[in-house]
């Protein structure tokens, strides 16, 4: 015997469905276009100062040039006495943050740290050396990761998936599926109840990890006021509104449980598709509609399997029907859950190999391991126990209800490795920041350049050179050599003759960069037949 479905039913609830998805696909590309366009993740990419530059004097202003627009959260400038100034007064131009200096600086080694957040709802940061005159030891800058702080965001991402996946998504089995069959309310109202105390709290932690902030500061204003002004904000706002909604299926009027529960659980999709490294990815068309359906498949499966298992560990006489109805639509949802994931991975991992040379390329194994012992069970369980259950065999709606346990153990266990991506860049975030080039300014009395290294890490790059005179005007040299060292590693000084295309540029073609690291690059300006100018920075390449 095999599962049935109630046909009429079936096409009522998709009717209705429809209509509701409809209007929440429109939310979505109104979320989409409220967002902002990113590939989660900045890097920087051009720093003025250069990193380890040695200036005569102290810049009016620095700058910042990242892969995408940011927004600054935290810029300080540390003295090399150790005193923190922070740097409050800034300007956001595309892709550059312009930052007015304050104040004559001193002798010696100074540190800019800078901590910004893009539209992903992720921040990052980092810090650049220069001095003034000569180096100096430079100031101790603490970059220890707040282990505390990291594993209470771990702790309330999870508490949020249990709240919106088993919560809303058991508010929706309860109301669409199990009809009138009540086991497991009390779950789905737990878990509605610690995703409504989790939502609030992850947005805070997002506040204080965006600030670089100890939890010991989660009260005050301003760490809530910057988790809200992220794109995570959406997040927290409408997974708030979707566990409203489930625990309003549980408490309102029979008639209002069914509109709820389904609006709730669309709404599920809609706070995973807000932020996130998935949603924010390109073509943001194609994936924030790939994590709205994850979101809500997941929802679907994950909520019905509490209610399911009670109510067949119960034997009630509504057990039979609720399955009946859950393996009736269970293979699309899980067709559309699979189809859905694999465009995201596929996105977001890019190579095979990514998969074990990055830390979130491993977590992603580890999930699909998970998922593949999932899909295992659950096939086993639909085609070997779900018939037998449904014609009321008490043994096997038994040996179901215990499975059923096991997959629930699975499914949390899932949780918590998909909430260790909150820390982990996807490999595509990683290609981009690798692909964007170097730069560096280097400014003397006699001349300047203005070098990048396209791209920035080791291997084949193509090298192009601004040059001008010490005064920003114009200086038509007539040849110019580019030369890269890397003395601790043994590499003596890489001569390469530049080319000018017409562009007014000068370029080196073929160009290799045997390892990453930081190099010594200097360029050789023959200004006339008796004048050379030579100029040099550090540059750093990336692996």
């Amino acid at each position: 015997m095999k599962p049935t479905c109630d046909l009429q039913t079936a096409s009522m609830a998709g009717h209705r469905a429809g209509r509701l998805v409809v209007g929440l696909l429109a939310l979505i590309v109104f979320l989409a276009i409220m967002a902002n366009q990113a590939f989660a993740h900045a890097a920087l990419i051009k720093t003025d100062p250069a990193d380890g530059a040695v200036l005569e004097q102290g810049p009016a202003q620095f700058s910042l040039t990242f892969s995408e627009p940011v927004s600054p959260l935290v810029l300080t400038l540390v003295k090399p006495d150790g005193t923190p100034v922070p740097l409050s007064s800034f300007r956001l131009s595309d892709q550059t943050v312009e930052i007015d200096n304050p104040r004559t600086l001193a002798p010696g080694t100074h540190v800019l740290s800078w901590r910004v957040i893009s539209a992903d709802g992720h921040p990052v940061g980092g810090s650049l050396l220069f001095s003034i005159g000569a180096p100096s030891a430079p100031p101790a800058v603490s970059e220890a990761v707040d282990w505390s702080l990291r594993s209470a965001i771990w702790t309330g991402k999870v508490f949020l998936y249990i709240g919106l996946f088993l919560g809303v998504g058991g508010a929706f089995a309860l109301a669409w599926l199990a009809r009138d069959a009540r086991a497991g309310q009390r779950f789905v109202a737990a878990a509605i109840l610690g995703g409504l105390i989790a939502a609030p709290l992850s947005l805070g932690l997002q506040g204080l990890d965006a600030l670089g902030a100890p939890l010991s500061h989660l009260a005050q204003p301003i760490i809530w006021r910057t988790g809200l002004g992220t794109s995570f904000g959406w997040t927290v706002l409408v997974a708030l509104i979707a566990l409203g909604l489930g625990l309003l299926s549980l408490a309102g009027p029979r008639a209002a449980a069914k509109p709820f529960a389904l609006a709730g659980l669309a709404g599920v999709g809609v706070a995973l598709a807000a932020s996130g490294h998935a949603s924010a990815a390109e073509p943001q068309w194609l994936t924030r509609p790939m994590v709205f359906l994850h979101g809500v498949g997941i929802a679907f499966w994950a909520g019905a399997l509490v209610p399911l298992g009670l109510a067949l560990k119960g034997q009630s006489a509504e057990a039979a029907p609720f399955l009946r109805r859950f393996s009736c639509l269970i293979l699309p949802v899980v067709a559309a859950l699979a189809a859905a994931g694999v465009v995201l991975a596929v996105i977001q991992v890019q190579t095979p190999l990514a998969l074990v040379d990055t830390a979130y390329g491993r977590l992603l194994l580890i999930k699909l391991g998970l998922l593949a012992l999932l899909f295992t069970l659950a096939a086993v369980n639909r085609w070997k126990l779900t018939a037998s259950a449904e014609a009321g065999a008490t043994e096997v709606q038994r040996r179901l209800s215990r499975s059923i346990g096991v997959e629930l153990l699975i499914v949390l266990t899932i949780f918590g490795v998909a909430a260790g991506w909150r820390f982990t860049p996807p490999p595509r975030a990683l290609a981009i920041a690798a692909a964007q080039p170097v730069s560096v300014h280097i400014h003397v009395l006699q001349a300047m350049a203005d070098l990048s290294i396209t791209p920035g890490h080791a291997g084949p790059v193509v090298a192009s050179m601004i040059i001008m005179s010490g005064d920003f005007g114009p200086l038509d040299a007539k040849e110019v050599t580019l030369v890269l060292s890397k003395p601790d590693s043994g590499i003596e000084p890489l001569k390469r003759a530049a080319t000018k295309p017409g562009d007014g540029s000068w370029r080196v073609d073929d160009l290799i960069i045997p390892v990453p690291g930081r190099w010594t690059v200097r360029i050789d300006i023959l200004v006339s037949d008796f004048e050379m100018v030579k100029i040099e920075a550090p540059v750093d390449i990336r692996p």
